[in-house]
């Protein structure tokens, strides 16, 4: 058992190569994800069976309540999450070395297929478990995710299952001369930061700074890419997408409002996707709804590459709760 020494490069390696490797990991329980939340302390947990790590969760801590800190393993913990024991020993191990860092809480919200009997076994081993009864809206993460099945498939397979109109509108977007390129470069993750901003004012929306993206693309190194559509060489849509562990996550989008008749945004996930199969991951992930609503444009264009009533429901957010007032004022704020 164990706390990362951030100083000693050979134990952050060996932790990175368990992270990456683990068939439980998460884009988010890599080392990196510290870098891009870089205003959020970083504490990098692990239990080993004889001197192989077994099971491991990357902790970022912020103040949140007052001085109260949230402990937060996004998408954590690295591990068979159906091993209640274990994690039980992976939070009490976290919990002793969080012991000074004045947390009221100890979150995860792993990637892990919501089970009515596993989350009520969790509650009867003191966990707060937060899925079906609570507003959709209050999780930090969606538990609703879009995800598409890309094991072993070839592109054919995949573009038979998606909706017709999907199809049309990908080989749409060809013929009305939509190109779609990727990179790794600043000057196109700028061209794609500008349809995001364009896209989140028409919605309504807040969005993040420049520098948050810059820091992902850092980050993440080759697992990150931009993509960009063009039309005669005019920006139309852009993405950021990531591809770690086994699956390729389309992160963020946006598109500014030319020539959204020649759908752009569809080829562009069509190429994104065709990514994931050269990278060999078993999913794409095309991200978070809260609710599966028709009226909802972003929900009803993810549906037509996935299929109807497709969308991955996650367990939810496990909690060990420290100070229960400063939880009650963090649900309800």
């Amino acid at each position: 058992m164990a706390l990362v020494n951030l100083a000693n490069p050979e134990e952050i390696k060996r932790y990175e190569d368990f992270i990456l490797n683990s068939p439980y990991t998460a884009t988010t329980q890599d080392m990196a994800w510290a870098q891009v939340k870089n205003n959020w302390e970083p504490f990098y947990i692990y239990l080993e069976k004889e001197d192989e790590i077994i099971a491991a969760m990357s902790i970022l801590t912020v103040a949140s309540v007052g001085e109260k800190k949230i402990a937060y393993a996004t998408r954590g913990p690295v591990c068979d999450v159906n091993n209640i024991q274990l994690v039980t020993e992976l939070y009490d191990e976290a919990e002793k070395q969080l012991s000074n860092e004045n947390i009221f809480l100890l979150r995860t919200d792993p990637e892990v297929f919501y089970n009515q009997e596993l989350s009520d076994a969790y509650k009867a081993a003191g966990f707060k478990v937060r899925n079906k009864d609570i507003n959709p809206h209050s999780t930090i993460q969606p538990r609703l995710n879009m995800r598409l099945d890309t094991e072993n498939k070839t592109e054919e397979e995949l573009l038979s299952e998606f909706h017709s109109k999907t199809r049309y509108n990908i080989r749409l977007a060809k013929r009305k001369g939509i190109e779609v390129h990727s990179s790794r470069s600043l000057e196109d993750l700028k061209a794609f930061y500008d349809t995001h901003v364009i896209m989140s004012e028409r919605q309504g929306i807040s969005y993040r700074p420049y520098e948050y993206f810059e820091r992902v693309l850092k980050a993440y190194g080759d697992n990150a890419k931009v993509f960009i559509a063009t039309f005669e060489g005019e920006v139309l849509a852009g993405a950021l997408c990531l591809s770690y562990g086994n699956v390729t996550w389309y992160m963020y989008g946006g598109s500014n409002n030319l020539h959204r008749n020649k759908m752009p945004n569809y080829l562009m996930q069509w190429e994104m996707i065709k990514w994931g199969l050269e990278r060999g991951t078993k999913y794409y992930d095309f991200g978070g709804i809260f609710e599966m609503n028709e009226e909802d444009g972003l929900y009803k264009f993810k549906r037509g590459f996935v299929g109807s009533d497709k969308a991955t429901e996650f367990i939810g957010e496990i909690d060990r709760v420290y100070d229960e007032e400063s939880y009650y004022i963090f649900l309800n704020e």
